[in-house]
């Protein structure tokens, strides 16, 4: 007689996509200059400082879930912010700071996203959401991801979507509010407290913004191929579509077809920047990443830009890690960028009051840029330091240099701290 006997099932072992909690603590210090401010139609200072700090935290919920908490908050004193309104405090300059309200500005955001990857870390599932406030300016984001893995994790596709809900607070420059719709023109208490010289009968022909809202809608597709073992190359496209409040409120524009009026020496706004409520945004790109020995790694990428506000940009970088011990290693990296102007730029007193749309903000205009980097880490794979719970696994210092053909420029520097709990 044959006795049927139940196996038992066999238990199947997989590694964990994320063994323990890790969080990251990120800061930055950004500092900016410039003669082209759009805040002032196209002249005057661009200073401003940015302090940033972030921290990110990822949560493994079982073997294949993770959680991930990213907070942050960026602080900035900016001159050329301030000249929304100039005439708060001594003579007005274009190249001076006001002690106006907008000198400073606090942005915060929380972001939170949900992975899942399957049994065999062929699949990935991801989904996002964010809030991200200043004082002007509220936006609501929700995104997603997948991403497949074939050919044993050498081939990889993605896709990712993203939307964002924004709502901006109008904030007009000080001396073109008298003229919107609740003003009293030139009866106005700035007007009887200060001097207009120049056309003395200023009257811009001025009308409030009805628009206050601001979608974006994103898609991305992704693919990574491993073409030999100590190359790897990859593929993006990335396509994003805007509408509504596309221009900013308190960004000043100057025509060259009406009389100059001004404060002290503060030329008194024609209009605000004026852009279309529709942009489509196209982004090719491609990485090429080659392990050339032990010690070097050559990373490079290349990224081709177009809209339909007629900006066409090339993007090309090149990273050239150096592992200097097993513990250090240090990073150059240079990066150049040029665009075309956008069809609704034009520089200070260029535009004419008959155009339907106009800025002089020089983010839109054309231009060419170096960018020049430093990089130093330090890896520690045991995390054999310690703070409270958690081991320091490493430390990243970096340090930029950014220079357009034009006066712009920054500085930035960088730290970030990862840590592991034991």
């Amino acid at each position: 007689m044959l006795i049927a006997q139940e196996q038992d099932p066999v238990q199947v072992y997989k590694k964990r996509v994320l063994e323990t909690t890790e969080v990251d603590f990120l800061s930055s210090y950004y500092t900016q200059d410039g003669d082209n401010a759009a805040v002032s139609g196209g002249i005057g200072t661009e200073e401003l400082t940015d302090v940033t700090a972030t921290f990110i935290v990822s949560i493994p919920l079982n073997d294949d879930d993770v959680l991930t908490i990213d907070a942050g908050v960026s602080a900035y004193t900016s001159a050329s912010s301030s000249n929304v309104g100039p005439f708060d405090d001594g003579p007005a300059s274009p190249f001076q700071a006001s002690s106006g309200a907008s000198s400073s500005d606090l942005w915060s955001n929380i972001t939170g996203n949900y992975a899942h990857s399957s049994d065999d870390r062929n699949e990935i599932w991801s989904a996002k959401a964010s809030v991200s406030s200043e004082y002007d300016y509220f936006s609501l984001g929700l995104g997603g991801s997948y991403t497949r893995l074939f050919n044993e994790k050498n081939t990889e596709v993605s896709v990712n979507a993203n939307l964002f809900l924004d709502t901006w607070k109008t904030i007009y420059p000080t001396e073109l509010r008298p003229f919107g719709a609740n003003g009293n023109g030139l009866s106005d208490a700035l007007f009887n407290r200060n001097t207009i010289t120049g056309n003395t009968n200023y009257n811009p022909n001025f009308t409030e913004l009805t628009d206050k809202g601001r979608n974006s809608y994103s898609i991305g597709l992704g693919f990574s191929q491993i073409l030999h073992k100590n190359v790897q190359g990859s593929l993006s496209l990335d396509v994003i579509q805007q509408q509504g409040l596309l221009s900013t409120p308190f960004q000043r524009v100057y025509f060259s077809d009406v009389s100059d009026s001004f404060i002290d020496d503060f030329q008194l706004a024609d209009d605000i920047e004026r852009l279309p409520d529709a942009r489509t945004k196209i982004a090719l790109g491609g990485r090429l990443n080659w392990y050339l020995s032990e010690r070097f790694v050559l990373r490079t990428s290349y990224r081709y830009y177009f809209d339909d506000w007629g900006i066409n940009s090339h993007t090309a970088t090149v990273e050239l890690p150096i592992k200097l011990s097993d513990k250090f290693t240090i990073y150059p990296s240079y990066r150049y960028y040029n665009q075309t102007a956008a069809d609704y730029f034009a520089p200070y007193e260029a535009h004419l009051s008959t155009d339907e749309f106009y800025t002089s903000d020089y983010d839109l205009s054309e231009y060419a840029a170096n960018q020049y980097g430093f990089g130093i880490s330090y890896t520690d794979i045991f995390a054999k330091v310690h703070v409270s719970k958690f081991g320091l696994k490493s430390i990243d210092l970096k340090f930029y240099q950014y220079d357009r053909d034009t006066t712009f420029s920054f500085s930035m520097v960088s730290a970030g701290f990862k840590f592991v709990m034991d």
